[in-house]
């Protein structure tokens, strides 16, 4: 759950103002898989990586015949996002987490996340500059002003007192400039001395070509990545730990979109995967 402007019907629609994105979570009616071509969604070292054409795709078929609900679908991944913080940053390296939410459904999965990491234990700070009117956004940040989470608006100065930080600013249908204020938290967020975990995609990274070559973001590697549902082509330009997170697609659903559901354990959500795919 990635990326997309606010909601107004079905899940990832619209266009951000800070930037354009493409559908995602759009209006319900599965797209034909043989409409999707292998080099939109290629096997890459073992790894189905999906485009923002594919994925979208996938999103409108679970939202359809797979009848699944926004918010659902909002919650499960932010409970992988958390799951993956859990995994890499335990509470014995530090309980103060920073979300940088961006305006679409990329933050909101960042907001899902914060919840549950404040009943882990943790003590999570939101930074969310841009917030939609939309209400399933207003009932998330509800929840968490409900326990106490700080809502911050000096992102450099919150950064000074965090342990990690979550990305989930803009997600794999981000394309175009990048726009106020978000450039200056892209920036800080290269150059900060605590891990990143990034939400399915890096933000201001291209779905296909990974960072950009020059100007913000450039510089931008976080150290952690969760991808969700399946990965994204820019995982080749990605060199950290990578985890997929999306257990809630059915079989059928896999099979027919080309692509397999990774392993899980137990009651994990998430799974860890090599440079190939592979999971560790």
């Amino acid at each position: 759950m990635a990326g997309g402007m606010e909601i107004s019907a079905p899940r990832r629609a619209g266009q951000a103002a800070t930037g354009s994105v493409g559908p995602e979570w759009g209006h319900p009616g599965p797209m034909d898989p043989a409409q999707i071509s292998r080099k939109e969604g290629s096997i890459r070292g073992g790894s189905l990586t999906l485009s923002a054409k594919a994925a979208a795709a996938l999103d409108r078929e679970l939202m359809s015949t797979g009848a699944f609900s926004i918010d659902q679908l909002m919650e499960l991944a932010g409970l992988s996002v958390s799951q993956v913080v859990h995994r890499v940053h335990p509470l014995s390296k530090g309980p103060r987490i920073l979300v940088a939410v961006g305006p679409g459904n990329n933050g909101g999965d960042g907001l899902v996340a914060a919840r549950h990491l404040r009943h882990y234990g943790y003590q999570p700070s939101i930074y969310y500059p841009k917030r939609p009117k939309n209400e399933l956004y207003q009932r998330l940040t509800k929840q968490l002003e409900d326990l106490d989470v700080p809502f911050v608006d000096d992102f450099p100065t919150a950064l000074q007192t965090t342990d990690h930080i979550i990305d989930a600013i803009f997600g794999f249908s981000f394309s175009g400039e990048v726009r106020e204020p978000f450039p200056a938290v892209i920036n800080a967020m290269a150059e900060a001395k605590v891990p990143v975990t990034s939400v399915d995609a890096p933000s201001s990274w291209d779905i296909e070509e990974g960072p950009p070559k020059s100007g913000v973001g450039s510089n931008f590697h976080p150290d952690v990545l969760v991808s969700l549902t399946a990965p994204k082509p820019l995982v080749k330009h990605f060199k950290g730990r990578h985890f997929i997170g999306g257990r809630f697609v059915a079989p059928a659903i896999a099979k027919k979109y080309d692509f397999d559901i990774p392993p899980y354990e137990g009651i994990d959500q998430i799974v860890e995967v090599d440079r190939d795919g592979h999971k560790l």
